[in-house]
């Protein structure tokens, strides 16, 4: 009795154990599938590109000056997308000034020529003594000189501070042509050219005779 009870439980064991295998199985081989459909692209081996032989007929610096073009196109991309700072892409905007010759020429209007040409007037000059000439009146103290006098000018003035009254006299060397005026005469002298080194002035009026 004891061994059927034995071998029941075995066989009740192996039962229990062939059950628990067949429900482990199926998620076992999900596992193992997993990996296994990974692993072919993985361990794959990466197919080598083909490598172009150049052409027995091409020369070798053919084949050189089309890498190197190839080269410059693939560079000139990524050039044209890497973004510009901002202060030449501000330069690139300015233009050059041009030269004068190579500007836009802007017309003018055209101005037809009257048929009828106006005379040239010309006006009158209004008659007027040259500048102003300054004029001095005084004594004649000296006519011994040909054609030349001597003339005092007093001058009376009140001093500018202390309102004092000063008096001074001045002496100018007159041009007299006709030797008209003596000693003691009012005349009347104005300013003109210079007639030599002391003179300037000449005699225009006498006012007064000597007595």
């Amino acid at each position: 009795m004891a061994d059927e009870e034995k071998n029941d439980e075995t066989t009740e064991e192996q039962q229990a154990d062939e059950a628990a295998a067949e429900q482990a199985a199926p998620e076992a081989q999900a596992v193992e599938e997993a990996p296994a459909e990974d692993a072919p692209a993985e361990d794959a081996p990466a197919e080598e590109a083909p490598t172009e032989e150049p052409a027995a007929d091409v020369p070798p610096e053919a084949t050189e000056e089309a890498a190197a073009t190839e080269a410059e196109d693939a560079e000139a991309p990524a050039e044209e997308a890497a973004p510009q700072p901002a202060a030449v892409s501000e330069k690139k905007k300015k233009s050059k000034r041009l030269p004068r010759p190579q500007r836009r020429q802007r017309s003018k209007p055209v101005r037809e020529p009257s048929a009828e040409r106006k005379p040239i007037t010309r006006t009158p000059k209004p008659e007027s003594e040259r500048g102003r000439r300054q004029e001095r009146r005084g004594v004649v103290v000296s006519s011994a000189m040909d054609k030349t006098i001597v003339v005092k000018v007093d001058t009376i003035k009140s001093h500018r501070r202390y309102k004092k009254v000063v008096r001074r006299s001045v002496k100018f060397h007159a041009h007299d042509e006709q030797n008209s005026a003596n000693v003691g005469d009012i005349v009347r002298i104005v300013e003109t050219r210079p007639l030599s080194k002391t003179k300037h002035w000449r005699l225009v009026q006498i006012v007064e005779a000597a007595k």
